[in-house]
């Protein structure tokens, strides 16, 4: 059974941070992904589920900004976005792709030193950093690499986090924990976060709001609670 998500800071009237209208996006002139509408509000985690090939990694890399849009539009803060990823990212937004975007042969703290915040923030987030910080980033774990790109983004202090497959290859209690730091991150700051992941349970634990995508297109949307959960895992998964 799925359990409710811990309420986060949001409200109903909180700000909507990250809002795709009508989106489709693709490769080339091919649309992978059509007519998404989709909102994240400050201060809380939102899933984004569905099987493989459903679009999940295209819609989040034209949110991000590493797609274009072929038609509709993405907004942060309620102003329309068309740029690259970079300027995005200096509006205010966080991208963690599934490749973990590290330099292998940089230690952590420079790794860290790559983001725009301090890398002392970063080990105040992730204790267990602290151990690492002269370590090649290329010689840590998957969980420890992962924990590196989470800590390196948060401490940017975007508005919204787009992450994309955070458990994959890594063992269930790293993952665990690594969406345990996005909750709080959440509750603490108001950070946004757009969440694809293939663990349904393990996101619909944390998440306040699911989407589902088939085929490219949003086919159900839900609170996560134990019925919607239930719900969304008997019927699509």
């Amino acid at each position: 059974m799925v359990s409710a998500a811990a309420p986060g800071t949001y409200a109903p009237s909180a700000q909507t941070v990250l809002e795709a209208r009508d989106l489709t996006t693709g490769y080339g002139e091919l649309a992978a992904v059509r007519g998404v509408d989709l909102q994240v509000r400050a201060g809380e985690i939102v899933a984004l589920l569905g099987p493989n090939g459903a679009g999940k990694t295209t819609t989040l890399a034209a949110l991000a900004g590493a797609l274009p849009a072929l038609g509709g539009e993405v907004r942060l803060l309620g102003k329309p976005v068309t740029g690259p990823v970079h300027a995005r990212v200096r509006s205010g937004l966080g991208y963690l792709p599934s490749d973990r975007a590290i330099v292998n042969r940089l230690t952590v703290a420079e790794n860290l030193k790559l983001g725009r915040g301090r890398p002392d923030e970063a080990v105040d987030r992730f204790p267990a950093l602290e151990a690492l910080l002269r370590r090649p980033a290329g010689l840590l774990s998957g969980g420890e690499q992962q924990m590196l790109v989470l800590a390196r983004c948060l401490v940017a202090r975007p508005q919204v986090v787009l992450v994309d497959e955070l458990s994959q290859g890594l063992a269930p209690i790293v993952v665990q924990d690594l969406l345990a730091s996005l909750r709080r991150e959440a509750k603490a700051t108001g950070v946004a976060v757009l969440l694809v992941e293939q663990q349904v349970r393990r996101a619909l634990s944390v998440a306040d709001r699911w989407y589902l995508l088939r085929q490219g297109t949003v086919a159900d949307s839900g609170d996560a609670d134990e019925a919607s959960a239930q719900r969304l895992v008997t019927t699509y998964l």
